[in-house]
């Protein structure tokens, strides 16, 4: 006999056994399961927009390093926040404090991000959602980054991605004012959980197994100079 996560939250807040509380020892510890819907779309159509069902098959098969998957996670009114991006082979986890969900600060914020991995052609793609955020995606195409969208409220899609902004908000939950915030305090946050042991990269952590397939991409990408 097998107990899934779903039997395990059943349990947990059923009527016969909600007095018991068992809620709080949730990570997030939430009274009341909530149902969720993924972020609002925007409405207005997101220029040069490429569907996740035409991305090549290589990603999904997590047997190529390079390819990532971004997210914004909202603050207090959601004014500030943080862009997120975590590459789908190694797990490793990249954030920059935004000081407004915007396009241009999204943008802004992935050229740090990638700009600081350097090589060229280390980077070849980033799957993201329908946010507003994203209207400048096709900027990134003219670097050589191939962009993707998720189908609306689909988040599992970007399901590596989803679960490390779950583990950021452990220690940054919602409503955090991310104004109070600085980069240095995210840092510390974001090396802690790239340097956890994972048991789905064999116990190395996801800032092992990075440095390792970057180095080999890197010997790749000049071999072939």
């Amino acid at each position: 006999m097998r107990i899934n996560p779903e039997t395990i939250y059943s349990f947990i807040y059923s009527d016969e056994y909600k007095y018991r509380r068992f809620w709080e020892y949730l990570p997030r510890g939430h009274k009341k399961r909530k149902h969720w819907h993924g972020r609002s779309v925007h409405k207005s159509q997101i220029p040069k927009r490429v569907s996740i069902h035409d991305r090549p098959e290589v990603v999904d098969q997590n047997s190529q390093f390079g390819h990532f998957e971004g997210d914004s996670v909202e603050g207090k009114g959601h004014k500030s926040g943080v862009h997120t991006e975590v590459e789908r082979v190694s797990r490793m986890y990249f954030v920059r404090k935004v000081n407004n969900i915007s396009s241009e600060k999204t943008l802004k914020a992935q050229e740090d991000i990638f700009g600081g991995i350097d090589d060229d052609g280390v980077v070849k793609s980033v799957t993201l959602d329908n946010g507003r955020e994203n209207h400048l995606h096709y900027k990134l195409n003219d670097i050589g980054i191939k962009t993707f969208f998720c189908d609306p409220y689909c988040s599992w899609q970007r399901g590596a991605n989803e679960y490390h902004n779950s583990l950021l908000r452990r220690y940054f939950p919602k409503g955090t004012d991310f104004n109070n915030v600085t980069q240095e305090e995210i840092d510390d946050v974001v090396w802690e959980i790239n340097n956890t042991p994972r048991k789905c990269l064999g116990f190395y952590t996801a800032y092992e197994v990075y440095l390792s397939k970057l180095n080999n991409t890197k010997v790749a990408i000049r071999s072939r100079m």
